[in-house]
């Protein structure tokens, strides 16, 4: 199992037992605003947790003091392979929300990926109504490199056309990083 400590988390791989914390925040409107997917209900949560656990793309973040899962984090290398291009997405618990630990988590991938696998560069996506998550990579010293309008969508309307929205880009390069810390 892959494991990675910072000071008050530790990032781990999903297990089925984690199902009823991912429930606990993915059952939520507010959690899954900007997500590809709609609000799980328990049985989805469960089926979700299992592929999540199948899926080294997802890291479980959870407290130090009692491995309550608060939220994950999805990092996957992008294609080509040979560019070491990798993608960085989190969801949170909002009950945790506010106290730095999506800021602490992204940075200990950061320092897994930079330090110890090689990664060239991070790239990260939002849509920009979410001032959350472009503030969060802008902490993270990621620099806005791009802004796509309709960009994508997730749903579509009552006539079947799809509800576009735009997204900005943010990356950090290796380098960056390094000279950074």
């Amino acid at each position: 199992m892959r494991v990675l400590n910072s000071e008050r988390l530790v990032l781990r791989n999903f297990t089925y037992e984690d199902w009823k914390d991912l429930y606990e925040y993915l059952s939520q409107e507010e959690v899954i605003k900007y997500e590809p997917y709609g609000v799980f209900n328990e049985e989805e949560a469960k089926k979700e947790a299992v592929n999540r656990s199948r899926n080294n793309d997802f890291w479980a973040v959870c407290l130090k003091e009692n491995n309550k899962m608060i939220g994950n984090l999805y990092f996957s290398q992008q294609e080509p392979e040979e560019f070491m291009t990798w993608e960085i997405g989190y969801v949170f618990n909002p009950l945790y929300y506010g106290k730095g630990y999506a800021t602490e988590a992204c940075l200990k991938i950061f320092q897994y990926a930079f330090e110890e696998i090689g990664v060239h560069r991070i790239i990260a996506r939002c849509n920009p109504e979410n001032t959350a998550s472009w503030r969060l990579m802008e902490r993270l010293s990621m620099s806005r490199e791009g802004y796509y309008k309709k960009r994508a969508f997730f749903e579509r309307d009552l006539d079947g056309k799809p509800k576009w929205h735009d997204a900005y880009e943010y990356a950090i390069l290796e380098e960056e990083w390094l000279k950074s810390n």
